[in-house]
């Protein structure tokens, strides 16, 4: 993302996990960790998505680890269609953030869908502050349900015309727990032309 970015290979369950951390000037508020799009579809660590997130929360003064699921770029192990996946993410908050310390976890598209899985969980064991999903795959994965105590520290948002995952699939998953979701006019699944939009609301709500 700049200069300063520094590469990691940490351990995941499967073998080694390639990485990337971003640190704020000052003090840092705790950890973010970003999970990144669908890792058969060229979703990796530097999806502009995943970056523009990153950003968004070192400008807020955290620091960013972003990190390629297992089978990608440097990272061992396979595709395992989420479920290894969310144990990698597991691990990394573990081995980064130690228990009862600040959290934030954020995904785009499929890692929305890994993130979900861990998030009841890393609120027992740690200090979650602010949870991020963007582009949220509901249509094609069952995203779990977000535990109501945590809804307010949850940003949900998604593109109007996003021909990846439709707006109604993601509303589908969001009524029955009366989640809002910040719908941003006229975006796709990648927010092109609108990363700088995506970024402001997402240090809006960093900031709140």
């Amino acid at each position: 993302m700049n200069s300063q970015t520094e590469r990691l290979m940490l351990q995941g369950i499967a073998g080694q996990v390639e990485s990337l951390r971003d640190v704020p000037e000052g003090n840092s508020k705790g950890i973010a960790i970003i999970c990144h799009p669908h890792p058969l579809f060229g979703g990796t660590m530097d999806n502009k998505v995943v970056q523009t997130l990153a950003r968004a929360f070192v400008q807020t003064g955290w620091t960013a680890l972003r990190f390629n699921f297992r089978g990608i770029g440097r990272s061992a192990g396979a595709y395992d269609e989420g479920r290894g996946e969310a144990d990698d993410l597991r691990e990394l908050i573990k081995q980064l953030a130690p228990a009862g310390s600040a959290l934030a976890v954020a995904g785009f598209s499929f890692g929305s869908f890994v993130a979900s899985q861990v998030l009841a969980e890393a609120a027992q064991s740690h200090d979650l502050q602010k949870i991020v999903m963007v582009g949220t795959a509901a249509s094609r994965f069952s995203v779990a349900n977000i535990p109501a105590e945590l809804h307010e520290k949850l940003l949900v948002v998604h593109g109007e015309q996003d021909d990846t995952v439709p707006l109604s699939s993601v509303m589908d998953w969001a009524r029955p727990q009366v989640i809002p979701v910040t719908v941003v006019p006229g975006g796709g699944h990648f927010f092109h032309g609108q990363l700088p939009l995506l970024r402001g609301l997402v240090a809006r709500h960093l900031n709140s």
